[in-house]
This record gives structure tokens, C-alpha cells and sequence, in this order.
């Protein structure tokens, strides 16, 4: 009797973590997905990131890999089955996606030079005005003001389109570093303290 109770423990245990993955922000997934927002709006400008090698293993440590995936698969099909996936083809998300790509032209002068720089925050700032023409500040300010209205817009639009609205923080927090991560030699972005580092 108690072996039977603990393997039904044991299922309610396997079930509830089932339940809990889809609660879990899928910051892979988010990853995959501000790469490629950011390829579409850099089209071309940002570096691709370098492949990543697998990790060798040992046989044994891969037969165990593959029994307990075949074990899980076989007790939750359901969890194997469901990827996570971050979706960013609602019209808005295009919308914003697609000004900040019109918008780019004029802003990759200003962090080629050194004048604009990546926030660690996702967004951009004015790094030295005095790379930029006294005539010119202002407008390079709206361009900064309108391209960060886009960013914080198109940041909450992914949160929503994804039906989950407390995401908004974490996708802003994986764009942060993705912007940082695919920037081109040169460029200026903040550290964590807010100090400017040329990467």
C-alpha cells in the first residue's frame, strides 16, 4: 500500500513540474528571438554570433541522457513536445521592428563615431555630444528619444502579443544583452556600473 501511495506521490510530483514549465520565462527562446529582431533591424550591419561547439560527453553520461529522455517522453509527452517559443510576428511587433530598421541609417553614423552608445538597459543614449555638430544635438536627441519610444513599445508589444504581460521586464532585460552581444567592434555600450566600454 505505501509503494502504491508513493508512486502516486511521485506522479503528482513529475505532473506539477509539467504544469510549472510553461510558467517559467523562456529566456532561449527570447534569445532566439531578439537575434532575430535585431538582425532585421541592423539588417545586415550586426556581426553574426559565432557558432557555439556541443560540449563533448562521455558514453555513459550520453546513454543516461538518452534513457532519462526516453523515460520522460514516455511518462510526459506533453513537456517534450512543447517547445517554448516567444512569438514577434503580430503587426505591431512588425510596426515597431520595421521604424526601428527605417530609423537605422541615420543612427549607425552616431555609434560608429562614439556619440550614441548601447545602454545596459536595452536602450540608447547619448554617449559625447561632442562628436556631433552643435547644429545637430537636437535632432540627434529626437532621434535617440524616438528610437528608445520604439524600443520600450516594441519590448511590452513581445510581452503582450505572448499573452504574458509580467514579461516585459525580462525581454527588455535578454534585448539588452542581445543588442550588446551582436554590436559592432567600435561601438560603445554600458556596463552593468553604467560605465562606457568600446567594444
Amino acid at each position: 500500500m505505501s509503494v502504491s501511495l508513493f508512486a502516486a506521490a511521485a506522479m503528482l510530483a513529475l505532473l506539477s513540474a509539467c504544469v510549472t514549465i510553461n510558467v517559467y520565462f523562456p529566456a532561449a527562446a527570447a534569445e532566439k528571438a531578439a537575434d532575430k529582431i535585431i538582425d532585421d533591424v541592423w539588417r545586415g550591419s550586426a556581426p553574426t554570433a559565432p557558432a557555439v561547439a556541443p560540449e563533448k560527453s562521455g558514453a555513459i553520461e550520453t546513454r543516461a541522457r538518452s534513457a532519462l529522455a526516453a523515460v520522460g517522453n514516455f511518462l510526459l509527452p506533453s513537456a517534450s513536445a512543447a517547445e517554448p517559443n516567444i512569438d514577434v510576428t503580430s503587426p505591431e511587433v512588425k510596426r515597431l521592428s520595421g521604424s526601428m530598421e527605417a530609423r537605422f541609417p541615420l543612427l549607425e553614423p552616431l555609434l560608429n563615431s562614439g556619440a550614441v552608445g548601447l545602454t545596459s538597459d536595452g536602450y540608447v543614449a547619448m554617449r559625447d555630444g561632442a562628436n556631433v555638430p552643435l547644429a545637430e544635438r537636437n535632432g540627434v536627441r529626437t532621434l535617440v528619444a524616438n528610437e528608445n519610444a520604439d524600443r520600450a513599445a516594441l519590448y511590452r508589444e513581445i510581452a503582450l502579443a505572448n499573452g504574458q504581460g509580467q514579461w516585459e521586464a525580462q525581454i527588455r532585460s535578454v534585448f539588452a544583452a542581445r543588442w550588446i552581444a551582436r554590436a559592432k567592434a567600435g561601438w560603445y555600450y554600458q556596463d552593468a556600473g553604467g560605465a562606457w566600454i568600446r567594444k
